[in-house]
């Protein structure tokens, strides 16, 4: 069956009702909850002045219509042009492409007084959700008792291609994904109108964008104007088509209405986005092999990579625009990676967990037919952990081996894609499919352009340097030889000085060889990349393995708990779109002190030093003494408010999600949560998960009076920037 504009209907949280009382009184609840099951929230008794219907309405056009998804970020139309308004972090790729040192946008910003100067955005996607397929029957059919995990894992895979394949066929100009919803349990295909031109319209200098920079990234009070406009185009027929001159703004079914007036303390809010990923049904194992093995990893190997970068661009600003993203991406979940072990450290998250399923594990062998069904589930699952944790030394390393060195990367990408795409297309691993081939294309070749070789070996010298101690490091062929070398870092230079892998000439040419051809070249580096493809693609089948293993598991343990429980089950985030809801509300992190939910420019000028990341542009400074204001100051605060909080239950993906007020107008711009809150991804607490946005009087603000947007300003319907 499919819905026009659908989202799922099996296993949804049966939520509690309250009749009444007041906002303050009210909680909101857990989950990032499918569309389909607004009318069983009653979310008119906590708030909500718009009938279900209104926001999501298979038959018809409604709320969800204007909303789309931005890369992996969240974005939402102001306009019938075709203007999105997502976060600056969200669109920092597009504006740190577009930067050189002579125009230097990051430092800068950016605005298009008209359509023709938008700035393409390569590299960028847009999609909107169409409609949706329950297809787990289908995809689950193709699997038979006999088979290997990792002929399961390769089946389920296949199924999904081939229905995806088979949607676009039916849908020209659609794009078709399944998602899977619980693991190993349920696939639900869904269809997208995919746009492929999106160009930037305004991004405010970094200095607003990003103020406060990782001090402040996961804190309140936060006083960051994480916000930017962009616009997506079609083909003047309305089609989807890559960027042309003559493309013309896209007109959306429905667009979001700005709210100037903005929310107050204890107003209902709602968000309709894309969450990411979360973890929340996921066993005691897999928090304990998150806590104690792979979060403090990654907050190792990310912290050292961004301190190389920092000291590469700290003299030269051309270098610094060349790292800025990725430096940007790895602060991002390196400290979101540090709250959520600090967060498991101090919560009791993985010790409850950890009794539910003792308790489980006493209801599935009381009797004998539980028991012979589900009797070593859950020690399944924790094999699988236990198996990961004993590898992860090894195998953490020796993955980021090939994502910190830039050029190995490009490299390796370079090669594996003359040998899937020797492949018939349903065979070959998703980004080297004919429909997905051109965005894995484009990216290499965005990628090249930002390839610094002094850093490179600084990368590849010390991710040898931690290979070296790793005694499954040396038994690789490729790795073995250059891991005896006495001086690494001067192995390192030699590979990175003499190859091509980092040029964007090479990158062309390499993807239109063959994987004999690219073996024949006098490349150190392709060489090196090409000893060390066998062992990634035996660790990819590795991982293929545990998550059949997993994915067995998982929907066995969704079953007993489902039926232990006398409960369904909202399914973790998985990038396909959801509602939350909660309360612009202030939290107490720990005792005797307590955050309220708004910031104002006056603390932001409180907060300016004049040195980074504390840096406020002067046309902000100037406005404030001058007390040009318009009309963006909330009575309440006498203050333009910069940032507010709010207890919705998100997590990344959510990033440019819309704030949306009982009407369902906008009231701000999601752009993080709380440092308490980064553990979202395992568990939320109504205590003390709080989101934190862009207040939208402060997006107008910067936007129409401090910078003269009036353009964009007229074109959502704001007036009154005087």
């Amino acid at each position: 069956m499919r819905l026009k504009l659908g989202i799922w209907l099996v296993f949804v949280l049966t939520v509690g009702l309250l009749a009444g009382g007041s906002p303050a009184a009210i909680k909101a609840d857990e989950g990032m909850f499918p569309l389909s099951e607004l009318g069983r929230l009653n979310l008119q008794a906590k708030g909500l002045q718009l009938r279900p219907e209104e926001v999501f309405n298979p038959q018809g056009i409604a709320l969800v219509n204007g909303i789309c998804k931005v890369n992996g970020c969240t974005g939402s139309f102001v306009s019938p042009k075709g203007l999105i308004v997502t976060n600056h972090h969200c669109a920092f790729d597009a504006i740190q492409k577009a930067s050189t040192t002579e125009r230097d946008l990051l430092e800068k910003g950016f605005l298009a007084r008209e359509w023709t100067e938008e700035i393409p955005a390569p590299g960028y996607t847009m999609r909107i959700t169409e409609s949706y397929e329950d297809v787990s029957a289908a995809v689950l059919a193709v699997v038979t008792p006999e088979m290997s995990f990792t002929d399961r894992t390769k089946a389920i895979e296949r199924r999904r291609k081939e229905l995806e394949q088979a949607a676009e066929k039916t849908n020209p100009g659609l794009r078709a994904e399944v998602a899977e919803m619980f693991t190993g349990k349920t696939y639900i295909l869904f269809l997208y109108t995919f746009l492929r031109d999106i160009r930037l319209v305004f991004a405010p200098p970094a200095a607003i964008g990003v103020f406060g920079g990782e001090n402040d990234n996961w804190e309140w009070p936060r006083h960051t104007g994480d916000f930017a406009f962009m616009r997506a185009y079609t083909a003047p027929d309305g089609s989807s088509a890559a960027y042309s001159p003559d493309n013309v703004p896209y007109e959306p079914k429905r667009f979001v209405q700005v709210a100037p007036q903005g929310a107050s303390e204890e107003d209902f809010v709602f968000i309709l986005g894309y969450p990411g990923r979360t973890a929340r049904h996921r066993t005691a194992s897999f928090l304990r092999f998150e806590q104690q093995v792979r979060l403090p990893a990654i907050v190792d190997l990310y912290a050292w990579q961004i301190a190389e970068m920092n000291a590469a661009g700290a003299e030269d600003r051309s270098v610094a625009i060349k790292h800025a993203a990725r430096t940007r991406s790895l602060a991002n979940v390196e400290k979101r990676s540090r709250g959520q072990i600090q967060g498991l450290n101090r919560t009791t998250i993985t010790a409850d967990r950890a009794a539910v399923e003792r308790e489980l594990q006493a209801y599935i062998a009381a009797d004998s037919g539980r028991k012979s069904r589900y009797g070593t589930t859950l020690a399944e699952i924790d094999a699988v952990y236990a198996d990961m944790t004993a590898a992860a030394q090894f195998e953490i390393n020796f993955r980021e081996l090939k994502s910190a060195c830039r050029a190995l990367a490009l490299g390796s990408t370079v090669y594996e894609a003359a040998v899937e795409r020797a492949k018939p297309d349903l065979e070959r691993e998703a980004p080297y499919m004919d429909r997905n081939w051109e965005q894995t294309r484009q990216q290499l070749l965005l990628d090249v352009k930002d390839w610094h070789p002094p850093t490179d070996e600084r990368m590849l010298a010390g991710m040898l340097e931690r290979l070296a101690s790793i005694s499954a490091a040396k038994e690789v062929p490729g790795l073995q030889a250059l891991l005896s070398s006495p001086d690494l870092e001067a192995a390192a230079r030699s590979l990175i000085t003499a190859t091509q892998c980092g040029q964007p000439e090479f990158i062309e040419s390499g993807l239109k060889m063959g994987a004999a051809e690219l073996a024949q070249l006098p490349d150190p580096l392709m060489k090196l990349a090409i000893e060390l493809y066998p062992k990634y693609v035996q660790l990819r089948d590795l991982d293929k393995e545990r998550e059949g293993r997993l994915a067995r598991a998982y929907g066995d343990l969704i079953d007993i708990k489902r039926e232990f429980q006398a409960a369904s089950f909202v399914p973790d985030a998985n990038a396909t779109l959801r509602l939350t809801y909660g309360f612009v509300r202030g939290y107490s992190p720990v005792d005797a002190i307590y955050k309220k939910p708004f910031t104002t420019l006056k603390g932001l000028v409180e907060k300016t030093t004049g040195e980074e990341p504390y840096i406020t542009p002067a046309e902000v400074l100037s406005a404030w003494r001058t007390g040009e204001f318009g009309n963006f100051v909330a009575p309440k605060l006498g203050q333009v408010p910069v940032a507010l909080l709010y207890s919705t239950d998100t997590t990344g993906g959510n990033s440019g999600s819309p704030v949306l007020n009982a009407r369902g107008q906008l009231i701000g711009v999601n752009f993080d949560r709380t440092f308490e809150a980064t553990i979202n991804d395992f568990a939320w607490n109504a205590d003390y998960s709080r989101s934190i946005g862009v207040d939208i009087r402060y997006v107008l603000w910067i936007t129409g009076v401090v910078y003269g947007g009036d353009n964009l300003l007229a074109e959502m319907g704001v007036a009154g920037t005087k």
